[in-house]
Parts: structure tokens; C-alpha cells; sequence
């Protein structure tokens, strides 16, 4: 049998093991890159879809909160339906707010005294569920086809029908009698376009996300071609992200107004092939790398083999001159047998070549030990990165939503268990849409980076700032006590906002609600709506306000 040489021996071993180390490598970094491509697409997902809801709820309160103040107009309360004055009123709102289709009065019986274009005067609207709702207080309502107003109102441009959402609110006399309801028709279409432009605004944003409004019951309202399917997640109605049938998808509830049963959630969801694609591709080339450096360190392997064997080659050839009594062969002079010093002189130039190859293998060894501490340098840097990107906005810098949740439970379990309190603040801006619309959303971004600038050069060290989401900021305050209490140190931000120059924007405010622990608290949920409901405060009173439970700060005017 033929027996390999230990020549051929060494290269192939030196071979395979470099080819399957590398290869394991390229596996195991390829699936680390693959799970931290996919915790970032689902986070940014997440963060966008957060957007997307947060946007929306902000608008459906400010429109229910519109209806809500024109119900409440003097002129109404005096019982005169048919004044002149209110359908001027409906006329003015309309013409401000396009995504009105409808908007009228009724009295109790749902008869229809005046209306925006005249539409649907004379007519009884009492079977319709948004003026039933409306009898009993303020209602928003989900889509549904136009019935009443289909014959009068064009139709959609792509044949989709009308479908609208309503609004309603009840109107009382001045002796708190209901005497009517104002109601009004949003087109559907508003809503879309809310979604979508908080959704696909983002320069990065990638052609292949899709936006879905759903109801509470998991199915599609939108996009039309889903409507009515239920959407294929782990869970419809959880808020964070999942896996599931070829899908990274995002869920998160809309913060509908309060005053309602509306229940909707904003999902975005990417096809997994497409959000891994750059996790793929550096695993495809990891390979190739791997095979490529296997290939090199077999030519290596062959010509260190070869310079290894060498030696032990000669004391082979030397013993079998030795054994055939061949010609040629060296012997110590000084040792009396000839083959004992022949051994002694192979042994001897084999110790010395395999000294030289010991120290030639500590170098290398110490440029390998080199490469990887940089390379582990390099890759601690590089997870540092990644957890400033999860826990910090990307915009402004602050901490973002997700650090705020961790950081509002850790105070709160620090509050039950020492009893040491601490406050919170919801800083939202005013009129930002406005900018947004006046400016564009560069100046929108400036104005935000801007903001959180100056919300913390005016918070202590101690003090914690995150983005909330939107153009909404929270401050975390761990101590509280005199001088520094909740509502000067809010005022104080309130101030510097308003005194500081926005370049393109001009004057910036905000309103801002306190919020602090109460012992009575069974979830950190309870204080964010504490502070929320002091920032609906704020802005009812006119914004560029603070607002707190017992106090409340209006600004001087220039």
C-alpha cells in the first residue's frame, strides 16, 4: 500500500483545519450580523411606526377637539339652530381644514338645520351611528362608506368609494340640555396621507416598507387592496415588532382621544429578505473570504511542509545510505562508529532548523495575537455604536423612546422601594405641523435638534431628557426638592424656548406638563398620563404654557 509522505501529510491538514476555522468564523459572524440587521430594521420599523401613530392620534384629537369647541360657541348655546352665525362659522372651518367633506348641525330629532354647501339640509340623519354617539358625548368614529352624501359629493378619481370618518359632539343649551349635534365628515384619505407621510418621510426610508392601518379586531382598513384581511402577525394587537411569514413586521397602538371607544394600530411591515439583505450579502463574502484565505494557506502550508520535512528527509536518505552501504555519507570524525555520529550530526541539524521554524512561528503568532486585539478593538467599537443607536435618537441626540421606558420603570421601582420622589415632564411644541408645512421638514429637523439643545443646557446632570416622540421631549427629574422643583425647572425650559432666535423658524414655544409620583401608582403608565393630561391643559389655555396639578405659569407678553 501506498503511504503518503509527511510532506503531502502536513499541507493537507494545515489545509483543512485553516479552511474550516475560517469557514466557522464567516458562519458564526454572519449570523451575528444577520440578528443585529434584524433587532435594527425592527427597531427603526418600530420607531417609524411609533411616528406614524403618534402623528395620527395628535390629529384625530385635535379635530375631535376642534368639533368639541365649535359645539361649545356661544351662539349655539342660545338654541337658535338656524343662526346665520354658525353655519358662517362651519364655512370658516371647512375652508381652513381641506380634509373636511361634511360638517352640519342637527337638532335632537336629527334633522338637519345647516350644513356646509347646503348638503343634506331638510334631511334626518337619526339612524346614523355618529349622531346617535353624538347625543351622548363626544365621538370618533371608524370609516365607513358615504350613504347620505354618496349622490352629492364626487366620487373617488380611482372608482375606490367614499369612505369617511366622523366626528361628533353634542350641543347643550345654557341650561345644560341637549339640543342638537354638530357632526362632521373627514375623508379617509386624510387619514391615509397622515400615515404615509409619517411613514415614507424619511430620506432612508426603503421602497419596499408597507404601511397598514388596523382595526381593533386585527383587520386591514388600509391599504384598499387588504381591506377587510386580517393581518398575519404573532400578535395584532402587541406594540413592538415580530417575525412571521416573510415578514419584519411593526405594530404600535394609535393614542386615539380619550373621549372615544377608537381603537386603531399602525403596522409597518418589510419583507425579511429585503431588511437582511445587507446581513446576506457580508455572509456571502465572509465565504469567499474564508475559501479564498483557505487556498493561501495551502500554498503556505505546502512550502512550510517542504522546508519542514527537509530535514528529516536527509536523516532518512543518510540512514539508508548507511543501511545500503552506500557512498556519500558524513560521519562525526571525532565518535568512534560511523553511524552513531552520522545520527548525532542529523539530530543536531534538525534541532537548529526546528529552533529557527519555534521562532519564526512566535512572530507570527504575535501578529496573529496583534490582529485580533485589534480586530476585538474594533469590534467592541463597533458594538458601543450600536447601543448608542438603540438607546438615542437619531435626530436629536437625546435618549430616545425606548431608553425613556427602561428609565421610567427603573425611578419607579426606586420610588416603592425607598420612597424617594421624582417628576415628569412632557415638553411638546406648539404649532409644529406648522413649521413643518411653512418651512419644510430640514427646518422642522433643525428646530427639534434645536430644542433638545436647549432642554438640556437647562436641566442639571441628574436630570434625564429623552425624545418622546414626534415633537414631544420627556425629562425624567429624580429630585425635586426646593429650589429646583418640578415647575421652575419647567418654566425655566418653557422660557429659554421662547426667548431663543430659531433661525429660519423664527419664535418657537411649547407647552409643558407636570407630572409627579404618586404612591398609588400601580404602572408608570399612570404618571405619563398624569403629565399628559396637564399638557392637554397647556395647550387648551393657548399654549406656551406649563401646567401642573395645582399650578400653571402663562408668559409675560412682550
Amino acid at each position: 500500500m501506498l503511504k503518503a509522505s509527511l510532506r503531502s501529510h502536513l499541507t493537507l491538514w494545515f489545509t483543512g483545519l485553516s479552511l474550516l476555522t475560517l469557514l466557522s468564523v464567516g458562519f458564526y459572524v454572519g449570523h451575528i450580523a444577520t440578528e443585529q440587521m434584524k433587532q435594527a430594521s425592527g427597531n427603526a420599523l418600530l420607531n417609524t411606526a411609533r411616528s406614524a401613530a403618534t402623528s395620527l392620534g395628535e390629529q384625530l384629537r385635535e379635530r375631535q377637539l376642534e368639533v368639541y369647541m365649535l359645539s361649545r360657541a356661544p351662539h349655539l348655546e342660545r338654541g337658535d339652530l338656524d343662526n346665520p352665525a354658525i353655519l358662517k362659522s362651519m364655512q370658516l372651518r371647512t375652508q381652513a381644514r381641506t380634509e373636511y367633506a361634511w360638517m352640519g348641525v342637527t337638532d335632537a330629532e336629527g334633522r338637519v338645520h345647516q350644513a356646509v354647501n347646503g348638503l343634506l339640509v331638510g334631511q334626518s340623519v337619526q339612524q346614523r351611528p355618529w349622531f346617535q354617539a353624538g347625543l351622548r358625548g363626544q365621538y370618533t368614529g371608524d370609516p365607513h362608506e358615504a350613504v347620505l352624501l354618496a349622490k352629492l359629493l364626487p366620487g373617488m378619481p380611482n372608482g375606490e368609494p367614499l369612505r369617511f370618518i366622523d366626528f361628533a359632539a353634542p350641543i347643550h343649551n345654557a341650561e345644560g340640555q341637549v339640543i342638537g349635534v354638530l357632526g362632521a365628515h373627514a375623508h379617509w384619505s386624510w387619514i391615509t396621507r397622515i400615515v404615509e407621510s409619517a411613514a415614507f418621510s424619511h430620506k432612508n426610508a426603503s421602497p419596499d416598507i408597507e404601511a397598514l392601518i388596523i382595526d381593533n379586531d386585527g383587520k386591514v382598513l388600509y391599504p384598499e387592496a387588504l381591506m377587510g384581511q386580517q393581518l398575519a402577525t404573532n400578535d395584532s394587537k402587541s406594540s413592538g415588532w415580530s417575525v412571521g411569514n416573510g415578514y419584519l413586521t411593526s405594530m404600535v397602538t394609535v393614542p386615539t382621544p380619550s373621549t372615544t371607544e377608537l381603537s386603531w394600530s399602525i403596522a409597518l411591515r418589510q419583507p425579511l429578505e429585503t431588511a437582511l439583505q445587507p446581513a446576506h450579502l457580508l455572509l456571502y463574502k465572509l465565504l469567499i473570504l474564508g475559501v479564498f484565505a483557505a487556498v493561501i494557506f495551502g500554498v503556505v502550508a505546502y512550502y512550510l511542509a517542504l522546508y519542514l520535512s527537509r530535514p528529516i528527509e536527509q536523516l532518512a536518505r543518510s540512514a539508508k545510505q548507511v543501511q545500503d552501504n552506500q557512498p556519500g555519507a558524513h560521519f562525526p570524525l571525532q565518535h568512534p562508529v560511523r553511524e552513531i555520529a552520522q545520527l548525532g550530526q542529523s539530530i543536531e541539524a534538525m534541532t537548529h532548523s526546528l529552533l529557527g521554524k519555534e521562532r519564526e512561528l512566535q512572530q507570527a503568532n504575535a501578529t496573529l495575537e496583534a490582529t485580533v486585539a485589534q480586530r476585538t478593538a474594533d469590534l467592541m467599537q463597533a458594538n458601543a455604536e450600536l447601543l448608542n443607536l438603540a438607546t438615542h435618537d437619531a435626530l436629536t441626540g437625546v435618549f430616545n423612546r425606548r431608553r425613556f421606558d427602561e428609565k421610567l420603570t427603573e425611578y419607579s421601582l426606586l420610588f416603592r422601594r425607598t420612597g424617594r420622589p421624582f417628576a415628569l415632564l412632557l415638553i411638546d411644541a406648539d404649532h409644529f405641523k406648522r413649521i413643518n408645512d411653512t418651512h419644510g421638514h430640514a427646518v422642522g429637523d433643525e428646530v427639534l435638534q434645536q430644542l433638545a439643545q436647549l432642554i438640556q443646557t437647562s436641566l442639571r446632570t441628574t436630570d434625564f431628557v429623552a425624545r418622546y416622540g414626534g415633537e414631544e421631549f420627556a425629562v425624567l427629574l429624580p429630585e425635586i426638592s426646593m429650589p429646583d422643583t418640578p415647575e421652575r425647572v419647567a418654566e425655566k425650559i418653557r422660557a429659554a424656548v421662547a426667548e431663543a432666535d430659531f433661525a429660519t423658524a423664527g419664535q418657537v414655544t411649547v407647552s409643558v406638563g407636570v407630572g409627579l409620583a404618586d404612591p398609588a401608582d400601580n404602572s408608570p403608565g399612570n404618571l405619563i398620563k398624569r403629565a399628559d393630561q396637564q399638557l392637554y391643559q397647556a395647550k387648551a389655555a393657548g399654549r406656551n404654557q406649563v401646567a401642573s396639578h395645582g399650578y400653571s405659569a402663562t408668559p409675560t407678553q412682550p
